[in-house]
């Protein structure tokens, strides 16, 4: 009895001591972590590659717009065929693309197919670059890197930069190449800068100027401004990037000095094209002027400023408020889609988002510089600058379809300036443990869920609507494909394809094939589908392009011993590109006679 007397039994936990040992947590190791990781990353990675490339084949292969599409690989096909832009004939736009398709042309052989699969591919690569560059800004706040990131980048899908407008063009190329340059800036600011890598990222900066020559020289303009910002604190860096812009530039220009001449270039790609295009400097500031945006910029800044004195323990419980403030513009947008009758209508209320955000990222870029200053907190100044060179165009309803991923970057810096920065090794590792930690972070996630689901559904709608091609016929009953073998994979609705492959067939069964042929005013894409060789000067007749006048053009048809003329009767454009169109045919009906009539299609023949 005293043996069991004196025995101390173990106390039976308390119901505290049990909940207390239930809540041990066990981190989970480091290795695993990594490796969870790299799986999230590779599979969201994919996915939005192959949405991205899935939705622009599919837009491709439902509907086409001719102009543009001609104008890309007619002026490609005569590239291929060894004639020079510039030297050989007009040509008021930057070479690359028009070269890398020329190449696609050489390699593969004409067919449009190879070009849609280009445009898809370049598309969902952008996609994926606009991630990997969210990733990494993200990352340096308390937000939850990756689901962030990915909540802005999922709208791409349907606003990528090949998915409103679906061929291969140079606006695409341009914010393609320009998402590298960054990507690669961002990445050599967490090496280090090594001396080759940031040479050559120099080197690339160039590089878009060469692409489309108003959003290049903007882009160029801007990183070399911020590039001497950022030699305050690394001069090393700034110089090797300068050095590496100027290489680029120099080798450029001497590449084209060899070919196809300077003069000529400067000629063509700067004077007639500004002369033709640029906007005055009030129509370039009428995007802010909107005075529908002026309640969205208020609530928007409202609830920034809500968010900017978010330490202030009184206001603690406004967050929800400030994230409910910032994301009615976009509500609007989404409620538009139900309340406006017309289509642009609905689109008009979603590209006001732009101004607000633009200048709500600006506002907060130099804020965010007012300490240290990085490659991270230079980016919105950079792309802020390239939008608006890009502006100059066609302003914000013309220019934005292929910027739409450089607007999400704008959007994730606000975020990244108004979310919390205390560093932590999980923070600067990149997870999202942090997350957890900080409940001021969730009004914040949750006004990127309702953004994201906003511009998913109206952006949706935007390039489903196909309201920023209604430039162009695009109605019809039936889808027509074609049967000829260079335009294997186009199809679209109304009877453009059968009337072209109907003149196709005439001019291979009737005109030999070293006549030179006038095709007014050049819409179809003619001398990709045949092989022939363009014998005229200028192959779409259009004020943009075309720099003769009507007298003029007569005297190149004599020149030229032009000895067919074909002339479409109705376009799938809407407007007539050709101003002067019947005062050239009166002019041209003195030495041509009629010679056959199609379904769309007058074809003339020289008397003599």
């Amino acid at each position: 009895m005293s043996f069991l007397a004196n025995l101390r039994l173990p106390k039976s936990p308390t119901a505290a001591a049990r909940r207390s040992r239930r809540m041990v947590f066990y981190p989970m190791p480091s290795r695993d972590r990594q490796f969870i990781r790299r799986v999230a990353d590779l599979l969201i990675g994919s996915f939005l590659f192959l949405a991205t490339a899935a939705f622009v084949l599919w837009q491709n292969m439902h509907l086409t717009v001719l102009w543009d599409l001609s104008y890309i690989l007619e002026n490609a096909t005569r590239i291929s065929l060894g004639q020079l832009p510039y030297r050989d004939f007009p040509f008021p736009y930057a070479p690359v693309t028009f070269l890398v398709q020329a190449a696609i042309i050489k390699i593969f052989g004409r067919a449009v197919l190879h070009h849609y699969l280009y445009a898809a591919f370049t598309a969902a690569f952008a996609s994926l670059l606009a991630w990997k560059i969210l990733l990494r800004l993200i990352t340096a706040s308390r937000l939850p890197a990756r689901l962030t990131a990915f909540l802005l980048s999922l709208p791409l899908v349907f606003l990528g930069t090949s998915s409103i407008f679906p061929h291969p063009f140079y606006d695409s190329d341009c914010t393609v190449f320009i998402l590298f340059c960054v990507w690669m800036l961002l990445r050599l600011e967490s090496t280090d800068f090594p001396s080759i890598s940031t040479f050559g990222c120099g080197v690339l900066l160039a590089v878009p100027l060469f692409i489309k020559q108003n959003t290049g020289l903007a882009f160029l303009l801007s990183a070399m401004v911020c590039i001497v910002w950022l030699g305050a604190r690394n001069r090393r860096a700034a110089a090797l990037l300068f050095a590496g812009a100027a290489t680029g530039l120099t080798f450029g220009i001497i590449l084209i000095h060899c070919t196809v001449g300077l003069a000529n270039y400067l000629h063509w790609t700067i004077q007639f094209a500004a002369s033709r295009r640029l906007p005055g400097l009030t129509t370039m500031l009428s995007v802010y002027c909107d005075s529908a945006m002026l309640w969205l910029a208020f609530v928007f800044t409202l609830g920034l400023i809500i968010f900017i004195v978010r330490r202030t323990p009184q206001l603690a419980a406004l967050r929800w408020l400030a994230a409910a403030l910032l994301s009615l513009p976009f509500l609007a947008a989404f409620t538009a889609l139900f309340l406006q009758d017309n289509a642009s209508d609905r689109v008009e209320a979603l590209l006001r988002l732009w101004p607000v955000l633009l200048v709500a990222s600006l506002v907060f870029a130099l804020w965010q510089l007012r300490h240290t200053v990085t490659v991270v907190k230079l980016v919105p100044l950079i792309l802020l600058g390239t939008i608006h060179g890009a502006f100059l165009s066609q302003q914000l309803w013309g220019s934005t379809y292929a910027l739409w991923p450089l607007l999400m970057i704008l959007l994730a810096t606000i975020l990244v300036a108004l979310a919390p920065h205390e560093h932590s090794s999980s923070a600067s590792n990149g997870t999202d443990e942090s997350y957890v930690s900080d409940p001021s972070a969730v009004p914040l996630t949750a006004f990127t869920a309702v953004a994201s689901l906003v511009l998913l559904i109206t952006g949706a709608y935007y390039a489903l609507s196909h309201e920023r091609l209604d430039y162009v016929d695009l109605s019809g009953d039936t889808l027509s494909h074609s049967s000829l073998p260079a335009l294997r994979g186009l199809a679209m609705r109304g009877d453009w394809l059968p009337d072209f492959e109907e003149l196709v067939a005439y001019s291979n069964r009737e005109i030999p094939r070293d006549d030179a042929i006038l095709t007014l005013p050049g819409e179809d894409l003619f001398y990709f589908t045949t092989g022939r060789i363009p014998r005229f000067p200028v192959v779409m007749m259009d004020n943009t392009v075309n720099p003769y006048s009507a007298v003029q053009l007569v005297e190149l048809v004599r020149q030229r011993s032009v000895r067919w003329i074909v002339v479409k009767r109705t376009l799938q454009l809407q407007e007539e590109p050709l101003a002067f169109r019947p005062q050239l045919i009166a002019l041209l009906s003195h030495e041509f006679s009629l010679a056959a009539s199609l379904n769309n299609y007058e074809i003339y023949r020289r008397r003599n």
